[in-house]
């Protein structure tokens, strides 16, 4: 039987290689004058700054492309001859160039002074931009825009986001979750410079991985995405693109400590070897060793870690040819529980409930890639990635242990057919994982080998119309054969009017223990049905951008309606019983209607204000009943500020979220002192940060919950946690309340 499993996987494998060399040799090679360049816009000091997310088009066309994080573009020769290249961004002055035959390089300096009949209009980058070219709906978030709060971490990153929410998993281990399209962040990808990370037993803990310094930007698609990328897209994509030793400071410093004793110290220094070579050096540590127990429920309100992290990249660019790789290591022990546990102490002897988790992190990764000498439309990438993760933990009585070995691989070639109106992208892509699990004395091992092939194609007519169809076929050695269709279209009716639709399926293979891991902090015995299927979902999404100009400045607003539809699902069930946590298949319907407005505009000058509203209607069936998903917050609206004074000597941020109300899971069964409602209340999170800027470092303070809000006994049986009620999973708002911290960054560029 094993021998004709492999020889099946063997020809599958062939057929693959057979079909991507057949789309190599359909492709054509079609010759075409490119004209590149850099933008840049001109500070108040007189320095020239690379700017992105500027839009470059030839007159009278569609045909146009956008300047990258460092600046960077790249166009082909207009095909209506036209000679006069637009540089278009808002808040700038538009710049037309005239391009001759011989010119392949420019540099565009675009001017973010207005003048009007003697008055003067100041316009600046936006901090977060979304591109009018690319038919996916992409929000970058710049690291401008990261700056705007404390941002120790990934977690920590979208508190001036509307569309991607962070909260507690549990009231004690400290672990957090994202929520997209109000949806757990298990079914978002999440990515660092395009290949997939933060899975598989990282999903729990793994947004405290990427601290908030290391970033350079975050890419947020939602709905479904490329099939380039693999099939594990549901709701999105969020890429971390990382700051590059070519481009970023030579020296950066940050130091921040907040009022209960965290402290927190990053360094990046970069080095450019050469012409052709760089490399950047990132370290980051990490240290709370105070117990703080507000609440008085003897719990600590937030966990005590030691964490460190290294990081070393190297970049390789000369011609045609680049290429990347890097290392990274991670340790971390974090420690929860009561205040009078000692880690020290053999848990089983302790007479106080502790939780200790200890983790070692280790990666790899490389990625090259070739531009063919006859046509730059013609490009060929590889990029494959190793990731070990190893954790040792204890919740109270309860050992869990696991480690995972994940290999991944991607080969992309990129084309042309006939002409730049049809683009391609196609290849292979590998992906190994093994996961070794124990909990207490039950095993849970599995070996995934997934070989995939896919193809994307690109349509525009140049004008107004943007098609991208992706089909990819994944091999599965647990689940078979499956097919990931997605479709994105995009409509300009005029400049201000943009309209996109995506329409696309996506799987998952669920990892029941790890992605669960923060339900151990509880007495509940966990149940798992047998034959747990592979998660399938589809998700449709449409979304209307429209531009006003009032005032001479840019009104940006954004309407949109997303809905997944889960095709099987794995349910976990704490509605059955207050004692067990049941996880089966879906029996039944399960789906995500998300809906939101967001508003942007500068209301005077350096002054930008964001207003969003998010309704989610999220229905699953638990227990053969349709209800809404527990701990998902039925709205969420935000206003934002942010204000820096004439030449950026100040900058002041102010965000406030308002949080709808959440079904809780039922509790009814308990003793009425451990019963908690039906629903969480609506409450409000205010955050505010000021920023003194000098020439080659910054000092800033901040407060975060300003109005000291936090959830009432957030840990059900706190005083008998060995006893068979207790449970620290239902949190539905924050733990900790007001919190003080400041923080230093010094740069050499």
């Amino acid at each position: 039987m094993l021998n004709s499993n492999i020889e099946e996987i063997k020809m599958k494998i062939k057929n693959i290689v057979w079909l991507f060399i057949a789309l190599i040799l359909i492709s054509s090679d079609v010759i075409g004058q490119k004209i590149s360049g850099i933008v840049y816009e001109m500070t108040q000091q007189k320095k020239k700054v690379p700017l992105p997310g500027v839009n470059l088009y030839w007159l009278g066309t569609q045909q146009g492309t956008i300047s990258d994080e460092e600046g960077k573009f790249e166009l082909n020769a207009a095909l209506n001859n036209s000679n006069l290249l637009v540089a278009s961004f808002v808040g700038y002055l538009n710049d037309t160039l005239e391009i001759n035959n011989n010119e392949k390089s420019v540099e565009i300096l675009l001017s973010n002074n207005k003048t009007l009949d003697e008055f003067v209009v100041t316009g600046k980058q936006s901090n977060t931009f979304v591109s009018q070219i690319d038919p996916l709906y992409v929000q970058t978030i710049t690291g401008a825009e990261l700056s705007r709060a404390a941002c120790c971490n990934l977690s920590e990153s979208f508190e001036t986001n509307a569309s991607v929410d962070v909260a507690y998993s549990d009231a004690v281990s400290g672990a957090k979750k994202i929520e997209l399209l109000g949806l757990h962040g298990k079914y978002s990808q999440m990515m660092t410079e395009n290949i997939p990370n933060l899975r598989g037993l990282s999903t729990t803990y793994g947004l405290g991985y990427i601290p908030g310094t290391w970033m350079e930007s975050i890419q947020v698609s939602k709905g479904t995405s490329s099939v380039v990328n693999g099939y594990e897209s549901i709701t999105g994509q969020i890429n971390i693109e990382y700051k590059k030793p070519d481009t970023e400071e030579r020296l950066f410093l940050n130091a921040y400590v907040n009022h209960i004793g965290k402290l927190e110290g990053n360094f990046n220094g970069s080095i450019k070897l050469n012409n052709r070579w760089s490399t950047m050096l990132y370290l980051h540590g990490e240290n709370l060793n105070n117990k703080v127990d507000h609440n008085g429920d003897s719990f600590v309100d937030e966990p005590l870690v030691k964490q460190y992290h290294v990081f070393n990249r190297w970049k390789y660019a000369h011609n045609n040819y680049m290429a990347q790789f890097g290392v990274q290591l991670l340790d971390e022990d974090r420690t929860a529980g009561q205040v009078e546990f000692d880690k020290t102490e053999n848990p089983e002897n302790s007479s106080y409930y502790g939780i200790n988790i200890r983790t070692k992190r280790y990666q790899a990764w490389g990625k090259t890639g070739y531009i063919f000498n006859n046509n730059s439309e013609t490009s060929l990438g590889f990029i494959n990635s190793y990731t070990y993760h190893d954790q040792s933990s204890f919740f109270g009585l309860t050992r869990y242990n696991g480690s995972e070995n994940t290999y991944y691989a991607n080969l992309i070639l990129q084309s042309e057919i006939g002409s730049h109106k049809h683009k391609y992208s196609t290849g292979l892509s590998y992906l190994y994982d093994v996961y070794k699990e124990s909990l207490n004395d039950s095993i849970f091992n599995r070996m995934e080998s997934v070989p995939g092939v896919f193809f994307q194609y690109t349509y525009s007519n140049e004008k107004n119309l943007t098609l991208l169809l992706g089909v990819r076929s994944d091999f599965h050695n647990l689940y078979g054969t499956f097919i990931t269709p997605r479709v994105h279209v995009k409509y300009n009716f005029n400049e201000h009017t943009i309209l996109r639709s995506s329409i696309g399926k996506g799987y998952r293979s669920a990892n029941i223990i790890a992605e669960n891991s923060y339900l151990l902090a509880s007495s509940r015995n966990i149940i798992v049905k047998p034959t747990i299927k592979q998660e399938e979902a589809w998700n449709y999404g449409i979304n209307l951008t429209q531009i006003f100009n009032i005032n001479d400045r840019d009104l940006n607003i954004n309407i949109e309606f997303y809905r997944t539809d889960f095709v099987n699902q794995v349910v976990v069930d704490r509605d059955q019983s207050v004692s067990e946590i049941n996880i089966y298949n879906l029996d039944g319907k399960s789906f995500s209607n998300s809906y939101q407005i967001e508003a942007v505009y500068e209301l005077i000058p350096r002054l930008d204000v964001v207003a969003a509203f998010r309704y989610n209607d999220v229905q699953m069936t638990i227990s053969n009943k349709l209800e809404r998903e527990p701990l998902v917050n039925r709205y969420k609206g935000l206003f934002s500020l942010a204000y820096k004074t004439n030449l950026d000597k100040w900058q002041f941020d102010f965000t406030t979220q308002l949080n709808g109300d959440a079904r809780l899971p039922d509790t009814r069964e308990n003793p009425a002192i451990y019963q908690r409602p039906e629903n969480s209340p609506v409450y409000t999170i205010m955050n505010v940060q000021v920023t003194k800027n000098f020439r080659k470092w910054n000092i800033y303070l901040g407060v975060e919950n300003l109005t000291d809000f936090k959830q009432h006994d957030p840990v059900i049986a706190a005083d008998d946690p060995f006893g068979p009620h207790f449970d620290s999973s239902i949190v539905w708002g924050p733990i900790m309340g007001r919190k003080f911290y400041g923080g230093i960054k010094y740069w050499i560029n």
